[in-house]
Order: C-alpha cells, then sequence, then structure tokens
C-alpha cells in the first residue's frame, strides 16, 4: 500500500485568562432590550438564572488589564512547543484564527496591522524569515478553518511543521447592555501540526465547510449598544440568538455527516466530538442531529466534551482549548486513545460551518 502525506497533531496548548468571572458578577448591570431598546422589566436575578438554564454558563474567563489577544496566543503557542518538543524555529508556519485582533483596555477598537500571527512571531522571537504568518477571520470556526488551510499546506507539500492557534478576547468587545455579554470570554488553544508518510490513515482524514452568507451573514455581526443612551461610534458584538440557533441545529448535522462519509467510517467509528462551545443546549441538540441522520437514538455518554459551563464562549479558542484540556487528563473521566477517531467541529458568525474528522 502506498504511503500518503497526512497532517497529525503532535502537541497542543491552551492559554485560561487569570480572572474568574461568575454570573454573579452581572447582577448590576443594566440590560436593555435589543428590539424596544428599552430596559428589560425583570429583575437580574431571572435573566441570569434563565440564562443559566439555556447555555449552561456558570462562569468565564477574562484576561488582565495589561493583556491582548496575541499575548494569549504566544502562551499558548509556547506550552504547544513545549508538548511536541520542537523548537519555535522549527514551524514553517503559524496560522491564527481570531475576530478582532489585538483590542486594548478601556478600547474597543480592533487593532490588526500587522496581522496577529506576525505580532505573535514578533513576541517569540522567532527568527526564521520562512516561518510564514498570516490570519484566519472567519467567525468561531476560524481555528477549523484555519486547520483546514494548515492541512492543504502540508498535503501539498508546501510546508512539513505549523502550528495552528484559535485565540480571541470578547470581553473587550461585549456591549455591557447586552445580555449576551454573558456568554462571551477569553482564551487561546494552539495545535502543532506535522506532515507524516503513512500507508495507513492517520491524523487528518476528511473536512466539510459550509457558508451560507445571503440569507444569514446578519444573524452574528458588529452593532450598536443597546443602550440608546450610550454615545460615541462603537460597536459591539451582535447576535440574534433565536435565529442562529435555528441555523446551526438544522445545518451543523448535514456537514458533520458529510465529513464522516469522506472519511469512510461509519457513526460508530466517533470516539468523541469536540464542537464549538457556544451554547450547552444548542450542541446538545446539535449532537442529537447527526445521530438522528443516522437513525440512531442512543448518544454514548461522554462522547461530548463539555467546557462551557465554566469557561464560557470564547470563539476561536473553544475547540482548541477543549481539546488541549482532554489531552492532558484536565477533564474527569474525558480521553482520547491511538486509533480513535474525533470530530472537530464549529458554527459561527458567516454563517460558516466547518467538520473535521481526525484520527489519533
Amino acid at each position: 500500500m502506498a504511503k500518503k502525506i497526512y497532517t497529525r497533531i503532535i502537541g497542543t496548548g491552551s492559554y485560561l485568562p487569570p480572572n474568574v468571572v461568575k454570573n454573579s458578577h452581572f447582577l448590576n448591570y443594566q440590560f436593555y432590550d435589543a428590539s424596544t431598546m428599552e430596559l428589560f422589566d425583570k429583575p437580574n436575578e431571572e435573566i441570569i438564572q434563565k440564562f443559566r438554564e439555556i447555555t449552561g454558563i456558570e462562569e468565564r474567563r477574562y484576561v488582565a488589564s495589561d493583556q491582548v489577544t496575541s499575548d494569549l496566543a504566544a502562551l499558548a503557542i509556547k506550552e504547544a512547543c513545549k508538548t511536541a518538543e520542537i523548537s519555535k524555529e522549527s514551524l514553517d508556519f503559524i496560522i491564527i484564527g481570531h475576530n478582532f485582533g489585538d483590542i486594548q483596555e478601556g478600547n474597543v477598537r480592533s487593532d490588526m496591522l500587522p496581522g496577529l500571527a506576525n505580532k505573535v512571531k514578533m513576541k517569540l522571537h522567532i527568527k526564521n524569515p520562512n516561518c510564514i504568518c498570516h490570519d484566519v477571520i472567519s467567525g468561531c470556526p476560524g481555528w477549523t478553518q484555519a486547520m483546514i488551510t494548515a492541512d492543504a499546506y502540508i498535503k501539498s507539500g508546501f510546508m512539513k511543521r505549523g502550528v495552528v492557534v484559535g485565540a480571541d478576547v470578547l470581553s473587550r468587545i461585549s456591549d455591557p447592555h447586552d445580555r449576551d455579554s454573558m456568554i462571551y470570554a477569553d482564551g487561546a488553544g494552539a495545535t502543532i501540526v506535522e506532515a507524516v508518510e503513512s500507508e495507513e490513515p492517520t491524523g487528518i482524514l476528511s473536512h466539510s465547510s459550509r457558508s451560507d452568507s445571503v440569507s444569514y451573514a446578519n444573524l452574528l455581526t458588529l452593532g450598536d449598544s443597546n443602550n440608546p443612551d450610550v454615545e460615541g461610534n462603537d460597536l459591539w458584538i451582535k447576535m440574534i440568538g433565536h435565529k442562529l440557533y435555528i441555523y446551526a441545529i438544522k445545518h451543523v448535522p448535514g456537514v458533520v455527516k458529510e465529513s464522516i462519509e469522506k472519511a469512510g467510517i461509519e457513526l460508530n467509528d466517533i470516539k468523541k466530538v469536540f464542537i464549538h462551545q457556544a451554547n450547552e443546549k444548542m450542541d446538545e441538540a446539535i449532537l442529537s442531529g447527526v445521530f438522528r441522520l443516522y437513525g440512531e437514538k442512543n448518544i454514548p455518554e461522554g462522547i461530548m466534551p463539555m467546557s462551557i459551563r465554566y469557561l464560557g464562549n470564547s470563539s476561536t479558542a473553544t475547540v482548541p482549548v477543549l481539546l488541549d484540556l482532554v489531552l492532558k487528563g484536565k477533564m474527569d473521566g474525558q480521553e482520547i486513545n491511538k486509533g480513535d477517531h474525533v470530530i472537530i467541529c464549529s458554527v459561527g458568525a458567516g454563517m460558516n460551518i466547518n467538520s473535521i474528522v481526525y484520527k489519533w
């Protein structure tokens, strides 16, 4: 059997910011209804409890005042290189999936020039000029899209080794007058990927993607504060939550199924599903939808690790962070063994969906 080139993960790393923010942090916030631009007539205790029931989030992480996204990404890469036991100078590429670049404390403005990957290369003092840098802006699926890009680099023979990062600081661009601000968090996750020649399929086996922009690009955008009294032209994350939920549970299962079929395996071959940590109930509905497409009602217990309860939604960072936590034995009852097939999936602004089948 002839050998083929596959993309394999040889190390992972993550960085979780120091500030733990519990739901009680939002008790004194003033939340406005996005449709009426008026204060909700419900007490915050009730709003927070309902939020907890829907999303599953109890706490999240925020960056320190002197940190920006590129700092988090650099720290995650350092840990990933250490795990992989490689020199950072051996990297052929740095790809960073993110959405807003560096945002300083007290300033909503994004800074994406130079690109985040270049800033991270500078902060890591990587001197190798042949280590190319670029960013991927693809909503919450930024890291999965970057992994697909890295796979293309490696399988083409163009590159041999690189790092793929998902990093975002959402706490500084979330509207404090919007209930959805409680969803967002900060963090970074990194994966070192490398070319391997193998007769047996290994690493990334397949991937499927979908973009629906004509009807759905407005579901997650930047917009004005919900508070009509806020002056200035700052823009904040804005989400039409219910329609996004419906879109996700309708379309993500089909993309996942397509990736499984492309890999030439069956649903019962899948041992773990690593899905973007956006909303606990939504992720559960997506997983149920995948199993329904196969006519299966029984979902194996523990197949879908979840970190959203204590880490919140850090956009591009959720999946690589989750992967790192499981691989390093930091999630009770969760592990990946050699030969396991896993799904790596995300959905977000665009609307974009990616699903990757990976064999460990």
